[in-house]
């Protein structure tokens, strides 16, 4: 599945308009921490987390992940959006938790 299928059916906000939308996704990841993040996210995983700052897309771009969902109605930070523009990562947006978005994905994912 796409990325811009995945936030189409998942009803998600996409936040940036430079990002690869087009990309398959091969699965997701689900983290807060960064660090665990680097150490065990996979390339072309779209990764779920509540983090806004621009350090997310450091961590996206050095894994090579399809995108980043931002969940519970939270907005990326100004310099985010830059740098996710500038390293063509989608940001999309959730208004549900991690734990519902994380579940929805799964399941579209899986069918």
């Amino acid at each position: 599945m796409k990325v811009n299928e995945i936030a189409g059916k998942l009803c998600l906000r996409v936040n940036t308009a430079q990002g690869d939308l087009d990309r398959e996704i091969t699965g997701c990841y689900i983290s807060d921490l960064l660090s665990d993040v680097m150490a065990n996210a996979q390339d072309g995983e779209v990764w779920i987390t509540l983090q806004t700052h621009p350090n997310i897309v450091a961590v996206a771009a050095l894994k090579n992940l399809a995108g980043i969902i931002i969940t519970n109605n939270r907005s990326p930070e100004e310099e985010t959006l830059k740098k996710a523009e500038a390293e063509r990562i989608p940001i999309m947006l959730s208004s549900s938790s991690t734990f519902e978005t994380g579940g929805s994905l799964y399941r579209l994912l899986r069918c």
